[in-house]
């Protein structure tokens, strides 16, 4: 009960939720999750390429600009290379959710506003109790404006609330030029929760063989600092859930986003690291720090630290800048 969260109306045991991985794609790798304290977990990504690869509009997304970059067509997969096809999907989403007791989060990733939405339903009839929608988008149109694709995120949203009953969390990258009013907007067309952030895997380059290479490093305990600030900015000004998604790999990573205002948070690199146990080992840490600290609850500690409860709100925007400068000066004496 000390441990205890709701995230996106979801009654959960602690905030620590496995997010969408290979560690989350069958039932016996979840139960490992949920055997060492996962309170929730969050699908294996189905993606949109799988399910509308013969959508005349998704074609037009997928190639634009591909042709200027010669490199840019390897990085979408062929059908045959994702691990599951979507009635596979759908099976495995069946099996999981009567294997486990904890709650289960499908996974939708995707861009394109398109029939590929309506597998969302079929997603609930299987017995998800949330969806996450990882909105997956670079763009490269040099006509599309920042409201283009503002709308772009509101419009997948707003069809997906409208055809489902289960919660829906909106998964987002950080790079809106104004993060506050898309996040009013995801809440207008009525998304439960931000998850908080994507992360973008970017290519790198091979000098010796002169081409685009994939390139995937995982998260570092220093990458919590961007959805901590997000977070406690928006925690109490916009009626949603918060995940924190991004370099959690400790108890003491728990405590600060949970402060800021998380509701959950959301740990994939740390896990793939140091196995399932770390799970075990973060909730032992947490209870410690509580007792120390005189903490009876998740609750209690929830938010304290948000901009709205932050007796010097100036050190979360632009004050944070000049004073981590002037510091860093007088430290090494420039």
């Amino acid at each position: 009960m000390r441990l205890s969260t709701k995230y996106m109306g979801l009654e959960l045991k602690n905030p620590l939720v496995p997010s969408s991985s290979p560690l989350t794609e069958n039932l016996d790798k979840i139960k490992i999750l949920e055997d060492n304290g996962a309170s929730a977990v969050v699908l294996f990504s189905i993606f949109e390429e799988q399910l509308a690869q013969e959508d005349k509009s998704l074609e037009y997304f997928m190639d634009y600009g591909t042709e200027s970059y010669a490199e840019s067509l390897s990085f979408f997969p062929e059908a045959h290379e994702f691990r599951s096809r979507p009635d596979e999907y759908l099976d495995n989403v069946r099996k999981i959710k009567e294997g486990v007791e904890i709650p289960v989060i499908a996974s939708l990733n995707g861009a394109t506003p398109g029939g590929w939405m309506d597998y969302a339903r079929r997603l609930e009839e299987a017995g998800a109790d949330g969806l996450e929608l990882n909105i997956h988008y670079l763009p490269v149109d040099f006509n599309e404006t920042s409201a283009d694709v503002e709308k772009r995120y509101t419009d997948i949203v707003s069809w997906v609330k409208n055809h489902v009953s289960i919660p829906v969390a909106v998964k987002i990258g950080s790079r809106f030029s104004s993060l506050p009013s898309v996040a009013k907007s995801l809440e207008g067309v009525g998304a439960d929760a931000l998850v908080m952030f994507n992360r973008f895997y970017h290519p790198d380059i091979d000098l010796e063989k002169l081409e685009t290479r994939r390139n995937i490093q995982l998260s570092s305990a220093r990458e919590i600092r961007l959805p901590m600030r997000w977070i406690s900015i928006l925690r109490g000004n916009v009626n949603m859930s918060y995940a924190a998604s991004g370099g959690v790999h400790s108890a003491q990573d728990v405590l600060k986003l949970v402060m800021c205002g998380a509701d959950v948070t959301m740990m994939t690199s740390a896990l793939m690291a140091h196995g399932p146990e770390l799970l075990k080992t973060i909730e032992k840490d947490l209870i410690v720090w509580m007792d120390e600290n005189e903490y009876q609850s998740i609750d209690q500690m929830k938010g304290s630290m948000s901009l709205i409860h932050s007796p010097a709100p100036q050190t979360l925007v632009r004050d944070n800048y000049m004073r981590t400068l002037l510091e860093f000066q007088a430290k090494n004496k420039f």
